[in-house]
């Protein structure tokens, strides 16, 4: 399966504030923080064209009310995942309504996912919900502040997405583990990066 990938785009930037609005108004008994993440949030990047957006909640009970609150006809709760990552909760934002293409709303624990929801080109945004201040929440704010900031890690990250992208991959989640080698490294450097410039 050869994922699709674009150069930047700054309509994905539009797309974000788009949602983000739409995101707002469903979470506003929450207060959320709601940030723009991954290569689709970086200048410069070329990426799979989906949003990948991080909601920081106050704390894990707010983050147990979130898929009662994100209920969209588009909206897909990765129930699933919970099981090897609890601290976060994730969901996938489509095209089309779930009824047109036949998908349940929750893919739940044991469940197989749905052959038909490996179909990146179905996918608008990814929704990853964390407590703010977490390790993971703050992980990925600094990854992307590093990136920007610093155009020739930016350049490398680049050259090895292009190189990844000509080979053929079963799923998303085998790419990304493609990937993960130059992130884990490039993300203790970014993490202290960031604390630094906390203080």
């Amino acid at each position: 399966m050869l994922l699709p990938f674009e150069p930047y785009n700054p309509k994905w930037k539009k797309q974000f504030e788009s949602i983000k609005l739409e995101l707002q108004f469903l979470l506003k008994s929450l207060n959320p923080q709601i940030d723009h993440i991954g290569s689709t949030a970086v200048e410069g990047l070329s990426a799979k064209p989906i949003i990948d957006i991080q909601i920081g909640l106050g704390n894990e009970t707010d983050l147990d009310r979130l898929p009662a609150l994100l209920k969209l006809p588009n909206i897909v709760y990765y129930e699933k995942y919970n099981q090897d990552w609890p601290e976060r909760r994730f969901f996938i934002l489509l095209k089309e309504p779930l009824y047109k293409i036949n998908v349940p709303d929750i893919v739940k624990i044991g469940d197989d996912i749905p052959a038909i929801l490996h179909d990146h080109d179905l996918r608008i945004a990814h929704l990853h919900a964390f407590v703010k201040g977490s390790s993971d929440w703050t992980r990925h704010l600094a990854l992307r502040d590093y990136l920007i900031a610093h155009p020739a890690i930016r350049e490398s990250y680049q050259e090895l997405k292009e190189k990844l992208t000509q080979l053929d991959w079963r799923d998303g989640n085998d790419y990304n583990k493609g990937k993960d080698l130059f992130l884990k490294a490039q993300e203790k450097i970014a993490l202290a990066w960031h604390k630094g410039r906390m203080q």
